[in-house]
């Protein structure tokens, strides 16, 4: 129980010294890129935005049905002194003030089908197409729509413009953790271009995988997309969870989801599900009247960075090297590089820098959702923002992961969360006293993340600027809260996965230019050979991984590098079953959920079950999106029934290769 003392005692506190971040070459750079400074923005002087729902077209006996667009606005995100900033977001197009960054929230039911037409609507208003905010790096194997339909989702070239390319911005939106079928998935190659009346002629306008799962989307249902747009259908045949969806655009993830365009889907109900009133509630619905009172509040966390015009910043060259404090960005007239990871100087919540949130004496369900590119966040609640170490003083009850409630409540004191990874949780004010102010705040680095604890294994973010992520002021509650303690409650019974057919083993690999100091040219997946030695692959390689509809298969993930990868697959919800150096050291109660992303420690192995029930082609990846864009993703073809499954995996006693074998692993 928290008492007032305990809160006192903590927030007066002081904290161990702060050790200098090393961040990642990159980091280096955009520090020396980046005018504004930081320290100068106020924090909590705005109010938490809460995405309120996305608005339906239709709510029929059949589907739920959406029409959603990307348009460029711009938005409040720094505090109100400051310029509003520029970025990209999703609304409904029948809905003009629905725009927003992050988008409204889809709200589904489970079994219920949600059918969504997506625009790219990235025109201006005299309808010629608007460039990317941020540089592209045109080099990279990416989607290339100048390198027309013989040349597109290829690797493209350099025209000299020191911005990189600067032509119209292809999208597709991607539901993370969907169970969706191939046309639904929102396959990196089968993005589309806004419809705009100066489109250059040699463009391709589409993705070299659109076609395809066009005509498959019309063979079900009989719409064909029309141009600027694809129809996809969630069938929402999964358990209760919080899912997310951005936009997937091959070679352009990183830049795509850093100009704004996300937003969650919250999906509910079913035999799987709590009674209402069990949990606390509401969450944002459509219809709501202004200045609904909500329990249920979803948090999209995320850094970024800012000019002094308010401007988003993204650094634009690799930076050349010189020593480990001493870093140079590329500009004038070298192109915009990739760079191997990402830091912003800010943390945003919804929106806002640095914003507050009112709460009364009751418990809050928080739907936490990574959606940084690079940053792994360390969470926890405390009564003094700046002391570290930080000293909790609430647990954060965590009741789900990605792919629904887990066996039984896990209370933290501090929650780590890798990019993309969602983590549901309950968290209890009941006990603090009104008018007593608390923080989220972060101990994750402002670099790389190798794991380990932070003022001992790494140097934690900034506690003046990243190290702060969120303010809570208590006040006195105005009703009954009918929901559950956490630590009363029962969550609903989930069946684990059943006997696996294959083991496949697989390889997390850096690729470093010969001599350089300036950090890797790409990052890559892969298999191991007869040895047990990495064997790198591109996106381009032939898919290795290609089990059969019907097959549960466990994936060993052997990490090679020196760094933490968040590893998402499409399609599938999966158990995490080992860790460490053999890959048999169990998970902890909260690993014991399903997940659609997973993290592979560096110099272990990480061991999923995964079942595949949907025929076609998807991806896995790292959702570094920085690796994800330059090769660190590999396609996952599922085979028909009745095939033969393929591959790099063996059964568990099998040295490696591509031997196959019936084992009931993990």
């Amino acid at each position: 129980m928290v008492t007032r003392r305990r809160l006192l005692a903590a927030g007066a506190a002081g904290g161990a010294s702060v050790l200098v971040p090393a961040g990642w070459a990159a980091e280096r750079a955009l520090a020396a890129a980046a005018p504004l400074d930081t320290g100068d923005i106020p924090k909590y002087v705005a109010p938490l935005r809460i995405p309120p729902a996305m608005p339906p077209v239709t709510v029929g006996p059949e589907r739920d049905t959406y029409v959603i667009a990307v348009r460029q606005f711009h938005q409040q995100i720094l505090p109100l002194s400051w310029p509003r900033t520029t970025v990209w977001g999703y609304g409904s197009t029948a809905h003009p003030g629905s725009f927003g960054y992050p988008a409204p929230s889809i709200v589904a039911r489970v079994d219920r089908p949600v059918r969504v037409t997506w625009l790219n609507q990235l025109v201006d208003r005299r309808g010629d197409y608007l460039p990317h905010l941020l540089p592209v790096d045109p080099t990279l194997h990416w989607a290339n729509p100048p390198g027309g339909t013989e040349r597109r989702d290829r690797h493209g070239s350099w025209d000299g413009d020191p911005r990189g390319y600067r032509g119209p911005v292809p999208q597709v939106v991607h539901l993370h953790g969907g169970h969706s079928s191939q046309e639904s998935d929102g396959h990196s190659e089968a993005w589309y271009l806004p419809v705009a009346r100066d489109l250059p002629p040699d463009f391709a306008v589409t993705g070299s995988a659109y076609r395809e799962f066009r005509s498959r989307f019309a063979e079900r249902s009989g719409l064909r997309w029309a141009p600027g747009s694809a129809t996809f259908e969630y069938a929402n045949d999964q358990r209760p969870c919080t899912l997310w969806y951005h936009d997937h655009s091959l070679g352009l993830t990183r830049e795509n989801v850093y100009a704004g365009p996300a937003g969650f889907y919250l999906l509910g109900g079913g035999d799987d599900d709590l009674p209402e009133g069990v949990l606390p509630g509401p969450a944002p619905a459509w219809n709501d009247p202004p200045n609904a009172r909500y329990h249920d509040i979803p948090l999209l966390i995320q850094d970024r960075s800012f000019t002094a015009d308010g401007d988003l910043v993204y650094p634009g060259g690799r930076p050349v090297v010189g020593d480990e404090n001493d870093a140079q960005p590329s500009h004038g007239g070298v192109p915009p590089i990739w760079i191997p990871g990402f830091s912003g100087a800010t943390m945003v919540v919804n929106g806002r820098t640095w914003p507050t949130l009112t709460v009364q004496r009751r418990r809050y369900r928080f739907r936490l959702l990574n959606g940084c590119n690079s940053r792994f966040l360390l969470l926890s609640v405390v009564a003094n923002a700046t002391a570290r170490p930080a000293r909790p003083v609430l647990p954060v009850w965590q009741i789900g992961s990605d792919g629904g409630f887990l066996p039984e409540p896990v209370p933290h004191e501090r929650v780590t969360l890798g990019p993309a990874q969602r983590v549901d949780a309950i968290v209890d004010f009941t006990d603090v006293p009104d008018g007593t102010e608390l923080y989220l705040v972060n101990e994750g680095p402002d670099g790389a993340y190798g794991g380990g604890t932070p003022g001992v294994d790494f140097a934690p973010a900034d506690p003046g600027t990243t190290g702060q992520v969120l303010r809570f002021v208590v006040t006195e509650a105005t009703g009954v809260d009918p929901s559950v303690p956490p630590e009363q409650l029962r969550l609903p019974s989930h069946r684990r996965l059943g006997p696996a057919e294959r083991v496949r083993r697989l390889s997390l690999n850096e690729q470093m230019s010969a001599g350089s100091r300036s950090g890797p040219t790409a990052m890559l997946l892969g298999v191991l050979d007869e040895r047990g030695g990495n064997l790198p692959l591109r996106w381009s390689d032939p898919a290795t991984e290609r089990p059969t509809v019907g097959a549960t298969e466990v994936w060993e993930l052997h990490n090679f590098t020196g760094h933490v990868h968040p590893v998402h697959l499409h399609q599938t919800q999966f158990e995490l079953l080992g860790r460490g150096r053999s890959g048999r050291l169990r998970p902890g109660p909260a690993g014991r959920g399903r997940m659609d992303t997973v993290l592979a420690y560096p110099g272990e192995v990480t061991r999923i079950k995964a079942y595949f029930d949907l025929p076609g082609r998807y991806s896995w990846h790292c959702h570094l999106l920085e690796h994800e864009d330059n090769e660190m993703m590999r396609p996952l073809h599922v085979l028909p029934r009745g095939g033969v499954a393929a591959g790099d995996g063996g059964s568990r006693h099998a040295p490696g290769g591509f031997a196959t074998g019936s084992t009931d692993a993990g």
